[in-house]
């Protein structure tokens, strides 16, 4: 995008706090994170080291997008953290990430809200369940994922990890969706690109109708 408008103001804002014992054993826990590949029909074709694979020529394979919001509608806006590989100091939806091999996606999104955003959400459901998307950074670093969108809720409050987000901010799902629209707000390539297909959803994001998982490829459904 060009001419744009950074997300901003106070009355809503969060910075990063220290981080509690317990976010520093999640992210102890898992320090050599393993990604799912996926081939182009959606299905699970193996896996690799998530450090390994982000470079000019990513593989698709298996991730997430979350759309949190407050009980009255707001969403929650998040600022990548600086030294971020992908697009970083940006700002995007609530939450993006990977689930490990073997884990629910929904088990994935409450795993990483919790991890980065000390949130625990009160629900977390399916929007978008086919969704993919391929971008590529001015460096030619490229994202490729299939990467479904959920939503969640929560009334919870906030602790930042700093490790993954720079700071945070609340703001109307309206007034989010208009500046996404009209071009004016400067947003992630894969915010950007689902923004309309959630908007089709229905004015009120409380209101939304969840997919079922069956409507999930078969590489992002766990197969018992």
């Amino acid at each position: 995008m060009h001419d744009h408008t950074e997300v901003g103001g106070k009355r809503h804002e969060a910075r990063p706090s220290p981080e509690s014992p317990q976010k520093r054993t999640l992210r102890d826990a898992t320090p050599h994170e393993y990604v799912v590949l996926i081939d182009e029909a959606g299905n699970a074709v193996g896996t690799a080291p998530k450090l390994s694979i982000h470079g000019t020529n990513t593989p698709l394979h298996l991730a997430f997008s979350s759309y949190v919001f407050d009980r009255e509608g707001r969403l929650l806006l998040t600022r990548r953290a600086s030294h971020k590989l992908t697009w970083p100091g940006v700002w995007t939806n609530s939450c993006c990430g990977h689930p490990l091999p073997g884990e629910r996606l929904e088990q994935a999104v409450a795993r990483r809200l919790r991890f980065e955003l000390g949130l625990t959400a009160e629900r977390v459901e399916l929007m978008l369940p086919r969704f993919s998307y391929r971008a590529v950074m001015p460096n030619g670093v490229v994202e490729h994922e299939l990467c479904p969108v959920y939503r969640a809720v929560t009334s919870g409050r906030l602790t930042l990890n700093p490790d993954e987000v720079d700071e945070a901010h609340w703001m109307p799902w309206q007034e989010f969706t208009k500046g996404v629209l009209s071009g004016l707000l400067a947003i992630s390539p894969w915010c950007r690109d689902q923004v309309p297909l959630l908007s089709s959803l229905g004015v009120d994001p409380l209101a939304w109708e969840p997919a079922a998982e069956s409507e999930l490829p078969s590489g992002a459904r766990v197969h018992t």
